[in-house]
């Protein structure tokens, strides 16, 4: 490709409206262009990369045994009423009517769509196993767009779904494509980590987040740099503290703490550290009738450290909790603990609740909390002692770094990540809803087990962008990068030596199956290399008269703070060595 005959449209500022690196640079590079609130433009250069992360996909796809199709995006609303996500999945699911006022959705996902033609086209446990995937737009309507690619409403998505016979070859199916991930983000060139991970909304008990290391990243990742355990924030279990609780050294005091209503205040007011202080969240549960109206309300008291956070997903998942879960008004507050939020304690309660403590609040002596009373805090709070034991002992909260790793094998570190993969085991979620049966060796209908397993294709590339760059621009992995390399040649117009040495590499690298562009604008050389550099291009070659009457070429790697003189004679050998051909 000649850069004449190409797009290239970089700029010297980002939009105002652009907040992280990869949104900025995508836009200056000239990748991607807004339409509207997360809709976006993929330009020639942007969609370069997206179309090599898809082949990259594709291949490990297809050599992993995976068969593609393609499911529509626009999909008829009784498919997903028969799951009942038609009407649970919120407004993130955009919901449209057709001319004759019958209801559709704009794919978000496609279970209940691949769910369906397996009950059509899969008979008997002689067609098992089989894995569908598709590469195609999805569409979710976030309410809050941002961060251009990697938060969109618009995006394309790898999904791949699998069915088996039974859960042991379902969770070998799931193993495969693990595998399959390995391989794929191997290939991409970036630093990643497949965590353990919680399955959400989709369903689900065995679940892996792939996650591309920024420190921009969302989300928390958690690992040990002993081991080979890793695991997302809301996965990673916190173990209880060793050795037995101890025995109380102080007694119950109330403790005057005017105008101090959180842990980190009074441990200052208190000159003490804010681990011995104990935080109290209230929570409540509604049991509802058949027309949806709350019947009975149960109100729980969580208490954990001072310096821990609630983890609302394991919250989510402990016992009385798991059914849903808000937070308690403040009318019930004050029910239950005859005093306003900020100073609030399990001991001196007005209402009988249901308190849960955390493992490491569990294990506590000679703690401090609220008095239910304002301005007042107790300090040598004991279990047994001031009041009862917690009605339940949970993990509740985040882990923090230097945790005890789950495996026993060192302490937790904790770095940020973007997601940009996830694979689940489902089981019988989608099938038994959708009753998607086989027949198995002795005649009898089953249910078939599935796994769903996704790439965000176009986020990737934004992710990738949050890894690797500077500031001069992107710096592209080879593997993924827009064009591999890029020949600059200067003044061609003034020297024929240099155009006709750029068109000989060009035509050699061309032939030896590189992805090179020819930059024949005519550009000033500043001008030239700020765009390459913008775009991130990860092998330069600059071709100039001075060098070149010396017999030399410059090359340089984008990661490279110089150039590199090369023979003319041995460029394209330089060239094939450095890209590995």
């Amino acid at each position: 490709m000649k850069a004449s005959q190409f797009l290239i449209s970089t700029l010297k500022e980002a939009p105002a409206d652009a907040e992280v690196v990869s949104h900025k640079l995508m836009m200056r590079a000239g990748m991607i262009k807004k339409l509207g609130a997360g809709i976006y433009n993929y330009m020639p250069m942007g969609l370069r990369v997206i179309r090599k992360v898809e082949a990259i996909v594709r291949e490990e796809m297809n050599r992993a045994g995976a068969v593609e199709l393609s499911m529509p995006v626009i999909q008829p609303a009784e498919l997903w009423q028969e799951t009942g996500r038609f009407e649970k999945m919120g407004p993130e699911l955009l919901r449209i009517k057709d001319r004759h006022d019958r209801d559709f959705v704009v794919q978000p996902t496609s279970e209940e769509v691949v769910t369906d033609i397996a009950r059509q086209e899969i008979r008997s446990y002689k067609q098992l196993p089989k894995n569908f995937y598709q590469i195609q737009t999805k569409f979710r309507d976030e309410r809050r767009p941002r961060f251009g690619l990697m938060r969109g409403r618009e995006f394309i998505m790898k999904d791949a779904y699998s069915f088996d016979r039974d859960q042991a070859a379902a969770k070998a199916s799931y193993q495969v494509m693990a595998q399959a991930y390995r391989k794929i983000f191997d290939r991409f060139g970036l630093t990643y980590r497949a965590v353990a991970a919680d399955s959400g909304a989709i369903g689900g008990d065995l679940s892996e987040e792939f996650q591309v290391i920024a420190a921009t990243g969302e989300d928390a990742i958690v690992y040990c740099p002993d081991s080979d355990y890793a695991a997302n924030m809301e996965k990673a279990e916190a173990l209880p503290p060793k050795g037995p609780r101890a025995e109380p050294a102080q007694a119950m005091t109330r403790t005057p703490t005017p105008g101090k209503s959180t842990c980190a205040d009074v441990a200052a007011l208190l000159k003490v550290p804010l681990h011995t202080t104990v935080k109290s969240l209230v929570l409540a549960t509604d049991e509802l009738n058949d027309y949806d109206e709350v019947v009975k309300t149960k109100v729980w008291l969580l208490l954990l450290r001072g310096d821990h956070d609630m983890n609302e997903v394991k919250v989510g998942k402990t016992p009385g909790l798991d059914a849903g879960f808000r937070f308690a008004t403040v009318e019930e507050i004050e029910a239950h603990f005859g005093c306003k939020p900020g100073y609030l304690g399990p001991v001196g309660l007005k209402q009988p609740l249901h308190i849960v403590a955390d493992r490491e609040v569990a294990a506590m002596s000679d703690w401090i909390c609220g008095a239910n009373e304002m301005d007042v805090h107790l300090t040598g709070v004991n279990w047994g002692r001031d009041l009862p034991e917690p009605d339940l002992v949970a993990d509740i909260r985040n882990v923090v770094a230097g945790d005890a790793s789950p495996d026993g094998k060192g302490a937790l570190a904790i770095e940020r990540g973007i997601e940009v993969g996830h694979v689940f085991y489902l089981g019988t979620k989608y099938s038994q809803a959708m009753n998607a049966t086989f027949l198995d060796e002795n005649g009898k209908p089953q249910f078939m087990e599935m796994g769903c397993y996704g790439i965000g294709i176009t986020r990737l590339p934004a992710a990738a962008i949050e890894q690797n760059h500077d500031e001069r621009g992107i710096i592209w992995p080879d593997a993924i990068a827009p064009f591999t390399v890029v020949l600059c040649p200067i003044s061609p117009d003034r020297s024929p030596e240099v155009k006709a040495a750029a068109e000989t590499l060009y035509a050699e690298l061309l032939a030896a199956g590189v992805d090179v562009l020819l930059d024949d604008r005519g550009e000033r050389p500043g001008a030239m290399f700020a765009d390459w550099e913008l775009i991130g291009v990860p092998h330069r070659v600059t071709i100039g008269d001075r060098a070149l009457k010396e017999g030399q070429i410059e090359y340089q790697h984008r990661r490279d703070a110089a150039s590199t003189r090369v023979p003319v004679t041995d460029a394209l050998a330089f060239l094939k060595t450095r890209l590995g051909l």
